[in-house]
């Protein structure tokens, strides 16, 4: 996944607004395909041989292993893009991604493997407390923090997806800068 890259990663890659990004995917500059979620993506290759054709300067490569993954697992597109603009803009450099629906989900969490997934447990076909027992039961994916999203749950709840395996249970709507400190800490980096 270190060659496909976001709108925003793009952006900062090239030096531009994520705007301009769009801009050059749209007028056919720049190839790039969406997500089931709806979002771009674009091969790294293919936003560098256009950067080389431009004369735009391509970045030194910095170590990329230690970024850590996040999936965002949400229907309301509005939450998923601001959660998933807001981390892949800290400090931190998250690698993000999102999932819409629960197949995406359980598909990302396979192929993505990522270090914390944050759960709208509240999606038409989530049964939050079954992907949360299974996230943690699994060898694979069981190191993956969880942070569980619900509009709609209340204290007795949230301690039962606690039990199933929830690191953090928020009510939304959440404050971003709590959501991004929640995130730097579960992944130890606060």
């Amino acid at each position: 996944m270190e060659d496909t890259l976001t709108v925003f990663t793009a952006s900062k890659h090239c030096n531009v607004s994520s705007k301009t990004i769009i801009n050059w995917v749209e007028a056919g500059h720049i190839k790039a395909y969406r997500t089931v979620g709806g979002h771009r993506r674009i091969k790294k290759s293919d936003l560098e041989e256009f950067m080389r054709s431009q004369g735009i300067p391509i970045p030194q490569e910095k170590d990329q292993g230690a970024r850590k993954k996040i999936l965002v697992v949400d229907d309301d597109m509005i939450i998923v893009e601001s959660i998933v603009q807001s981390l892949e803009e800290d400090q931190f450099d998250y690698e993000v991604i999102s999932a819409s629906d629960g197949f995406e989900a359980g598909l990302q969490v396979n192929h993505f493997n990522p270090d914390l997934l944050i759960l709208d447990i509240m999606m038409p076909d989530i049964k939050g407390y079954e992907v949360c027992k299974k996230i943690k039961t699994s060898e694979k994916s069981k190191h993956t923090k969880i942070i569980v999203l619900s509009a709609y749950l209340d204290d007795e709840k949230f301690a039962r997806m606690k039990e199933n395996g929830a690191d953090v249970c928020f009510s939304k709507p959440l404050p971003l800068p709590q959501l991004k400190d929640e995130v730097a800490k579960l992944l130890g980096l606060k």
